[in-house]
């Protein structure tokens, strides 16, 4: 059993992916931002769409589904919540889909949005995350609580370190100006920032990232660290606690 992927950037800084099964030549696209930037990247590579898997309903990483059901016929998996026009089948936490030979789980991480999922590939090493986690940031409570994001934040960060973690948008940069403030003696995040900035100056992506590197960087999986909890003056309170604060100094920065 054999995976390939591929990350591409579409619209202003969405990230399109697709997954493709050797085996079975079956090819399943982490949502749907933008039909033609999937179209182009799976004639690019001979491949042919047989599946969206969709994170969550905002508009960003659904508006292509229509016209790739139109000219695919694809399925299309996604939370029952979400109410996604064009879906297939319906998933909750703890099912499996299958991409061809390839097995994922299914992760309710709400927070963002209340319906969002991510979808864990634990064979293949990686995770689906939408825009629940980014690369040392995470996104906005547009619907959940704190509490449910922190929630959401701390089961990803538990998967193993080695995987390779595939978020929706390229934000990195600027998240790493933000968590210098949090953590600016960090040596892991020093040398993450100097890496984005390499690859900025490259024009190369900074993703996919992975669990470990997230776990040692990233400030909103860190919320349970006391230095962390310090430096945003809420010594000894819950981690939920201070990922709520982290949160809000970042909406504001």
């Amino acid at each position: 059993m054999t995976a390939t992927i591929r990350q591409f950037r579409c619209r202003s800084d969405n990230y399109g992916v697709l997954i493709f099964d050797s085996a079975t030549r079956a090819t399943a696209a982490i949502d749907a931002p933008d039909a033609a930037a999937i179209q182009a990247e799976l004639a690019a590579n001979g491949w042919r769409l047989t599946d969206i898997l969709v994170t969550h309903h905002h508009a960003d990483h659904t508006a292509g589904i229509a016209e790739l059901v139109a000219a695919t016929g694809c399925r299309v998996l996604a939370a029952k919540s979400g109410d996604i026009s064009h879906a297939t089948a319906t998933l909750a936490d703890g099912d499996h889909v299958r991409v061809g030979a390839l097995a994922a789980t299914v992760l309710a991480t709400p927070g963002h949005t209340l319906d969002h999922l991510a979808f864990w590939f634990a064979d293949v090493g990686a995770v689906f995350v939408g825009d629940t986690l980014f690369s040392l940031g995470c996104g906005r409570l547009f619907e959940g609580s704190a509490a449910e994001m922190w929630a959401s934040l701390d089961r990803l960060r538990a998967l193993p370190d080695d995987t390779l973690v595939y978020c929706g948008h390229e934000y990195t940069a600027a998240n790493a100006r933000f968590a210098l403030t949090i953590e600016p003696n960090n040596a892991a995040l020093a040398a993450r920032v100097a890496e984005v900035e390499r690859l900025n100056a490259e024009g190369r992506p900074t993703l996919p990232t992975t669990i470990g590197l997230e776990n040692a960087t990233n400030p909103f999986l860190r919320a349970d660290r006391p230095e962390v909890a310090a430096a945003v003056g809420l010594s000894g309170a819950s981690a939920a606690a201070v990922f709520a604060e982290l949160r809000r100094r970042k909406d504001r920065f």
